[in-house]
């Protein structure tokens, strides 16, 4: 919590002082505080839109522990209920109840065969993950970034984010592989104030680049913050409990 607090805390008292230019580094904090707090439980829905026309919809309830601990578990459809998702720091797991253990995942693994990809759901720590620089936005009102990866094992190889000048808070983002092609695309919209003080997209619609057919969409329809986390509830022993 005092990570969220610091990086929000860092974006009201420097936006003032630097006369409404915050520096690169200032707005990715914002965006991890805003899309990652450092606990929180929410109930949300991600629906994967298919090149045939058809669709799925996955509803989920999500539980973020401190340390980079993440689990999901999946209410629906009826073929995923029962399964969840773990991360522990660098390390996910899928668990399936019909097979009763979990098998590693990796970051750009796709998120249920839609086109968000695990790291985009399980994992935002920007800063943690990648180098930013701040370059000229064509978006009117808006700072652009380009982030560019420390690891392989990053989800992308470079993201470029577009955040709101007024609030720091993201409108676009684009995803790209180790050639240079983009890859993903993202709009962030229904920005909603789910608690006191705190406001983010209720809605992510990720767009396939590569086939333009597919795209997927999540929708937080809950989310509270500072709420219970233990440790045990991030371990490989508790799922499916």
């Amino acid at each position: 919590m005092r990570v969220f607090c610091l990086a929000v805390m860092t974006w009201l008292v420097a936006a003032p002082a630097l006369a409404g230019e915050p520096t690169a580094a200032e707005l990715l904090a914002r965006y991890d505080a805003v899309m990652g707090p450092p606990t929180f439980e929410s109930e949300s829905e991600m629906t994967a839109y298919r090149e045939d026309g058809s669709h799925r919809t996955y509803v989920m309830k999500m539980l973020r522990g401190e340390e980079d601990r993440f689990r999901v578990w999946f209410k629906d459809p009826a073929s995923a209920r029962g399964q969840e998702m773990l991360r522990s720091g660098d390390n996910m797991w899928v668990y399936l109840p019909s097979l009763k253990r979990a098998t590693r995942i990796a970051n750009r693994d796709s998120f249920q065969g839609g086109d968000f990809n695990n790291a985009d759901v399980m994992r935002v720590n920007y800063t943690k993950d990648y180098a930013c620089e701040r370059v000229d936005s064509a978006v009117a009102d808006t700072y652009a970034l380009v982030l560019k990866a420390k690891s392989p094992e990053t989800a992308y190889d470079v993201i470029k984010l577009w955040v709101r000048k007024s609030d720091g808070l993201p409108v676009r983002g684009e995803y790209y592989g180790t050639s240079g092609q983009l890859l993903r695309s993202a709009e962030f919209t229904d920005y909603k104030e789910f608690e006191k003080g705190y406001t983010r997209p209720a809605r992510v619609v990720m767009r396939n680049e590569l086939v333009k057919a597919r795209r997927s969409e999540l929708v937080i329809h809950a989310m509270h913050l500072r709420v219970e986390a233990p440790p045990q509830r991030f371990t490989q022993v508790d799922l499916g409990r």
